[in-house]
């Protein structure tokens, strides 16, 4: 036995026998056959995408997918295989196949018009911009240099998507100038009311807010969900919403005050809240690396989600967080709720702890079962993915 940086390892001997050099040898040959199936398949999936540019159909369609992973789920039942390790090894080549059907896409709105991106140049306007420029339509960007030229930007747009930092939308929507009466105008900022009433102050015609649930770095819409919150002159609108879902994205409608309510509890303050752990952990000079070295998988994920938020924009993330307006409020009582189980843990209250426990677990209902077999096919995915010797 021997120790590694703070970890034991049995070290062992293994006698390599010709029967076994045999049967690696025919894991091997099996393995190669599986690259060629896999690159078989790449090139089937490919001409589906294909046939779907030409016929202007959805990247993904849910039908579809639900029912070839049940297809093959029945099929390793029989077989003797593990159905869930089917399903997993589907949607990992599934995911790849998406991607291998993006090449081109069809236009569901009228190539002759450009597409304005108020804010082009940023991240989330240029992932964005990419994908109207694969569909062929002519892409114009109005950046904050380029205001003496908006009114020829501008003209005969179809579309005029803003994509600002949040803290500048309603500001830059105030000045934008006269727009072609039928052209969308659309913003993808993370909170919809003020924006959309500021985007229906300024234009007379059709107006919507988008709500893209991803960030800049994605390489496919497939699967990513876009919230949809209406504003004015829907049927005009309809091309655009149709050209997400051709790109494979997933549209919810939403009410743009309900959406925003949901945000502050679903972003602003699992930001915080992430930041506030993050701060926490610096004041306590905690050593990272142990951390991730000791953690199990799901702590593990724990400490990723916040080293995530700390690897991006300050600037993006205090925006979201400074314009949750309800956001003091939800502080104030999650404060409470902080005082309260600080008072269980200092008077060593643990019947009223477990009660507390019991009752949010009431709370979640069917709800928590299903969301740990989920996290579970995570954990499972975080193991694989670990390396025990760097921890």
């Amino acid at each position: 036995m021997r120790i590694m940086r703070g970890r034991f390892f049995l070290q062992c001997d293994v006698v390599v026998t010709a029967d076994l050099n045999d049967l690696r040898a025919r894991i091997d040959q099996v393995d190669d056959e599986l690259v060629d199936v896999l690159t078989r398949r790449a090139q089937l999936t490919a001409a589906v995408g294909a046939w779907k540019s030409r016929h202007r159909l959805p990247l993904y369609v849910p039908e579809r997918e639900a029912q070839l992973l049940a297809a093959r789920r029945a099929k390793a039942a029989a077989a003797g295989v593990d159905p869930a390790l089917m399903e997993d090894v589907l949607r990992r080549i599934m995911r790849e196949s998406y991607s291998s059907q993006e090449a081109d896409f069809s236009a569901a709105g009228d190539l002759a018009r450009p597409v304005v991106i108020v804010g082009g140049n940023g991240a989330l306007g240029r992932c964005l911009g990419s994908f109207f420029i694969r569909s062929g339509y002519t892409l114009r960007v109005l950046d904050k240099d380029d205001w003496g030229k908006a009114p020829s930007l501008l003209a005969n747009a179809g579309l005029v998507l803003v994509a600002v930092p949040i803290e500048h939308t309603c500001a830059l929507i105030a000045r934008l100038p006269q727009l072609p009466p039928d052209c969308i105008l659309a913003d993808v900022t993370s909170i919809k009311q003020a924006p959309l009433r500021a985007m229906l102050a300024v234009h007379a015609g059709p107006v919507v807010g988008l709500h893209p649930m991803f960030g800049p770095d994605v390489k496919s819409l497939a699967k990513q969900v876009v919230a949809v919150c209406p504003g004015r002159d829907a049927e005009r609108c309809r091309w655009l919403l149709e050209q997400l879902t051709i790109w494979g994205a997933v549209l919810r409608e939403e009410q743009a005050e309900h959406h925003d309510r949901a945000m502050e509890l679903i972003q602003a303050m699992r930001h915080l809240t992430s930041m506030a752990y993050g701060i926490f952990l610096q004041r306590q000079h905690a050593d990272l690396s142990e951390l991730m070295r000791l953690s199990s998988p799901i702590y593990r994920l724990e400490l990723a989600m916040v080293g995530r938020l700390f690897a991006q924009s300050p600037q993006l993330y205090v925006d979201i967080i400074m314009a949750a307006k309800g956001l003091p409020r939800l502080l104030e009582q999650y404060r409470d709720v902080l005082d309260g189980l600080f008072k269980r843990v200092r008077e060593r209250q643990r019947t009223e702890l477990i009660e507390d426990f019991n009752g949010a677990s009431a709370y979640f209902g069917d709800l928590a079962p299903a969301l740990l077999r989920e996290s579970g096919e995570l954990l499972r995915k975080a193991h694989d993915a670990r390396d025990p010797l760097t921890g």
